[in-house]
């Protein structure tokens, strides 16, 4: 780990007005420490940002919560609102890594997760998302864990968050402070990116810019919900498939669906054309496989990572099930 200058902000002033290019905000560190001690986050100054009052869960306009963006996430996967009205949300954090991770990560820096593409953590090897213009070494070589959607030839990473993916599939908003002092709105479907020729960029953050806030929309999805996460082994390990799924029932109808993929894409993948095939439909099995077919037909695997696109459907299809049988 190289030398860096640390900032313990006691206000938000503090902080934004302390950052500069070659700085990077810290909370709970599980992510970010981690890549420092790899050498790939060479940051000149750490801001201490986990002291900051944005640690509430609390009612907001749109009839949801707001979560803050400073409370770990198994404060609010067992908060007792969280567990009642998104249950989904509270049901995927709890899958991602161990309780003790959990206890420290924050939901800001789960948001800005970075890949676990091994290209990416070993410094040896070309990585655009590390060192851009050097290439992508994934992408002719060991990728059976990554993309099956949106990727292009400068990246073929995954986003590894599991909370990422509840809240692409339940909808959600997230504020931000920034430098200049003023907020700003950030809908989640807009806030990560994919790679296109610029995979260093993971967000749509601009420099300095502080989450304070995840803004959850009214909650429709607390009775039928189901998050499957499919990995190499049951514990600590991180999604080869992951998939949200919400469903709002009416009269034995699916009024509305939140689905979201992920383990496929740069970022979570939300499934919008499923989703609407599935509203005003019969939750039948045969429904549930034609959503599935609509959810990856677009897929475009690599050699080595084929298989994504079978597990995938039959992924869709069991969490769909799932969600209909599991009932609050």
């Amino acid at each position: 780990m190289r030398p860096f200058k640390y900032t313990d902000a006691q206000s938000k002033e503090q902080a934004l007005s302390a950052f500069t290019n070659t700085s990077h905000y810290l909370s709970g560190g599980t992510n970010l420490v981690d890549l420092m001690k790899e050498d790939v986050e060479r940051p000149d100054q750490i801001i201490h940002v986990n002291d900051l009052n944005y640690k509430s869960v609390s009612s907001n306009d749109k009839g949801g919560l707001t979560i803050g963006a400073m409370l770990s996430n198994s404060e609010t996967a067992n908060h007792k609102e969280v567990r009642s009205k998104y249950p989904l949300l509270s049901m995927t954090m709890l899958s991602a890594a161990t309780a003790q991770i959990r206890n420290m990560a924050s939901n800001g820096g789960n948001l800005l997760q970075r890949t676990r593409c091994p290209y990416f953590f070993e410094t040896s090897m070309p990585c655009n998302k590390r060192e851009p213009g050097s290439g992508c070494g994934a992408l002719n070589g060991s990728n059976s864990g990554h993309a099956i959607f949106g990727y292009s030839d400068s990246c073929i990473a995954t986003n590894p968050s599991d909370m990422n993916i509840a809240l692409a599939a339940i909808g959600a908003t997230i504020e931000v402070e920034k430098t200049d002092g003023s907020s700003r709105m950030i809908d989640f479907t807009d806030f990560h990116r994919l790679p296109g020729d610029q995979p260093e960029k993971d967000n749509n953050l601009e420099p300095g810019e502080l989450i304070t806030a995840i803004h959850l929309d009214k909650p429709i999805f607390s009775d039928h919900y189901y998050y499957l996460k499919i990995r190499e082994r049951s514990s600590y390990a991180f999604a080869l498939i992951s998939v949200a799924a919400g469903l709002q029932m009416e009269n034995g109808s699916i009024k509305k669906a939140g689905l979201a993929m992920g383990g496929v894409a740069h970022k979570p993948w939300k499934l919008t054309e499923a989703e609407d095939f599935l509203a005003g439909k019969q939750p039948t099995e045969a429904n549930f496989k034609q959503a599935a077919e609509l959810a990856l037909k677009d897929a475009k695997p690599f050699e080595a990572n084929k298989y994504k696109v079978e597990m995938g459907k039959n992924a869709v299809v069991r969490a769909l099930t799932q969600a209909f049988e599991r009932e609050a």
